[in-house]
């Protein structure tokens, strides 16, 4: 993979030339099959991931063996960054949701870049409360939204970390993401089909009409703060 692949990462994509040419030294590139678990809660980050395709999902596991999103990050930011601020154990259970690839740095590398640089520092910040804006706007959806809305927002926000309406996902996995029982994403996703939403055949979604995607979808699709915390849209990956 070159330069050109690293940079469809957003955070890396607005590095500097210079580090970009230090971490470039560094990184190597992995492919994510789906269903990977990069860290269990409690694990002890080793590695950072840049997600360069592909979407990765943070996930809180409950005592019923259920889980629920809390966020999902993909080419717009990164996984395992709060090693940067001395926190080294993994607050979330974090498992690839859609496969694809990321540029992977060691942690102590990693640590030792965001020490030198105090840019590159306020960089990884923000991104950090961009996960947890994520994590406080999930809460209260999942609270208050009905999972019509839920799911389409869902659905679009993987679609802008894809930059695909083709979504390769099983209703179980959205039913796990969504913390409900896979009957109901059934019949939710088959209203959206028959509405000509979206077009559902096993393991595979596809977004058939976004606008009305979007009225269907809660406020919180509007509410991701990625723009107003990370600054410029990622390029396309390469």
């Amino acid at each position: 993979m070159t330069e050109l692949a690293h940079s469809a990462n957003r955070l890396l994509a607005s590095l500097d030339e210079d580090k970009i040419a230090t971490l470039q030294l560094h990184l190597k590139v992995l492919e994510l099959p789906q269903e990977t678990v990069l860290f269990e809660t409690g694990d002890t980050i080793k590695t950072v991931y840049f997600p360069l395709s592909g979407v990765v999902s943070m996930v809180v596991d409950l005592a019923t063996s259920e889980m629920i999103e809390s966020a999902m990050v993909g080419r717009d930011s990164l996984v395992g960054g709060s090693a940067a601020f001395d926190n080294q154990v993994s607050l979330n259970r974090v498992v690839v949701q859609v496969a694809g690839a990321a540029s992977a740095l060691n942690v102590d590398r990693f640590r030792e870049l965001a020490q030198q640089s105090e840019s590159f520092r306020a960089k990884l910040a923000r991104h950090e409360h961009f996960l947890l804006a994520q994590a406080q706007q999930s809460a209260a959806c999942n609270a208050t939204h009905p999972l019509e809305e839920r799911l389409s927002r869902w659905l679009l926000r993987c679609r802008d970390l894809l930059d695909s309406d083709e979504i390769p996902l099983t209703q179980e996995f959205l039913a796990d993401m969504l913390g409900v029982r896979r009957t109901s994403v059934t019949l939710v996703a088959g209203a959206l089909q028959k509405a000509g939403l979206i077009r559902y055949q096993p393991g595979h979604i596809r977004l058939v009409d976004r606008g009305a995607l979007l009225d269907s979808a809660c406020e919180c699709y509007g509410t991701a703060h990625a723009d107003r915390l990370l600054g410029a849209t990622p390029a396309r990956p390469a």
